[in-house]
């Protein structure tokens, strides 16, 4: 079995049960321990964090397997590390090789195993298998400070080795971390997946034009927008998360964009004052996460039936509502990362239905791939003049 020194067993299991009984996001544990564990090497600090995401994103298998409930971080710790090595235990293996049907093999909750064979039938195992894979490191250029063949060179001659994947993106070969580089901290480039770096071209942006970005979060979108605009003209970026938009003020100034304003979103009347102003109205709107589960592995276990549903009435009120900020002859892009058709073509044609005014202009569906892109889904609507 693979060993682990006890400081670093210790942390996987605190941070294991904060995961999966306390409700914690594993990325912000991750985060935590890598910051309040300074003395680990680089090797104890990636073994801590893939740990951690594997032992998440298998639970429900690594229970079966163990014998053991989902909860009980030790046992399934345990499990994992011991699964890693060819002399794990033959029992331990048997039941792992041989779980007892795909939905358990893939570790799906019971929500998106029945809303993926819904939709996808016979395709849902291919598709379940990537949503378990490691996704790529991605990167987009910075084009207001460096084309990508210069921030590859720069990132480079830090030991940083890259290679195109077109356009401003860039794929780290060795993942490793690139925020402690010399290149991140000038502003060369922006952690970002392809298909998210589609969402801003799908917006069919110009320099000069009004921008509101109205689910900002942390603003990666936004950010690329406001490379797009040449920081040309006004990028309004709002949430309803101050410390969000805190964040965003942090990442646009060392990206040197100077034409993003934040707002937040105190109430109703915040997005009635916008009425028709916006010349491109983005709602990248909250939604499953199924499209990116390979990031972000604990989401599935945190999603329910019920939720999806508050979330997807969510959906539907924010479409409603903010579309109006949208200026009769501009253009709306409704984004996911959602794979799940209710969340994305449903919506947007509930909307058409109950909207004389608008009309579809395009939509593009992006499925995760092998060694590619997470999942997305965009439309692009017009409101008529």
């Amino acid at each position: 079995m693979t060993r682990l020194h006890p400081n670093l067993q210790d942390a996987l299991i605190d941070g294991l049960d904060r995961c999966l009984n306390q409700g914690f996001h594993a990325a912000k544990v991750v985060e935590w321990n890598l910051k309040n564990h300074k003395k680990w090497g680089s090797r104890d600090r990636r073994l801590f964090a893939q740990t951690l995401y594997e032992v998440v994103r298998w639970r429900s298998r690594l229970a079966y397997a163990a014998l053991a409930d989902e909860q009980q971080a030790r046992r399934l710790l345990t499990a994992w590390l011991a699964l890693q090595d060819d002399s794990a235990d033959t029992e331990l293996r048997a039941r792992w090789d041989n779980p007892l049907n795909e939905q358990m093999r893939h570790a799906m909750p019971d929500w998106l195993q029945i809303a993926g064979q819904a939709q996808y039938g016979a395709d849902w195992g291919e598709l379940a298998g990537i949503l378990n894979t490691q996704a790529p490191l991605f990167l987009r250029a910075n084009s207001l400070k460096a084309e990508p063949q210069a921030v590859a060179a720069a990132l480079g001659d830090e030991g940083v080795e890259t290679r195109s994947r077109g356009d401003c993106a860039l794929e780290v070969v060795k993942r490793q971390n690139v925020f402690t580089t010399q290149a991140f901290k000038d502003g060369l480039f922006e952690v970002q997946d392809l298909g998210s770096q589609d969402i801003a071209a799908f917006m069919q942006i110009e320099p000069g034009m009004r921008v509101i970005d109205a689910c900002a979060g942390g603003g990666g979108k936004a950010l690329h927008a406001a490379a797009m605009m040449e920081n040309r003209g006004k990028l309004l970026a709002m949430d309803i998360h101050q410390w969000k938009l805190d964040a965003l003020r942090k990442r646009a100034k060392r990206a040197g964009v100077h034409c993003i304003e934040t707002r937040l979103i105190e109430s109703s009347k915040t997005i009635k004052r916008l009425d028709g102003s916006a010349d491109r109205l983005l709602l990248d709107v909250p939604c499953s996460g199924s499209g990116v589960m390979r990031r972000k592995p604990d989401t599935k276990w945190k999603v329910s039936a019920e939720n999806l549903n508050q979330t997807q009435t969510l959906q539907a009120d924010i479409l409603q509502r903010y579309s109006r900020m949208t200026r009769p002859g501009g253009t709306m892009v409704y984004a996911t990362c959602s794979i799940l058709e209710a969340e994305n073509q449903a919506q947007v044609a509930a909307f058409l239905a109950a909207n004389p005014g608008w009309s579809l202009e395009e939509e593009a569906v992006r499925l995760p791939e092998a060694g590619g892109s997470d999942g997305f889904y965009m439309a692009r609507l017009l409101r008529q003049g």
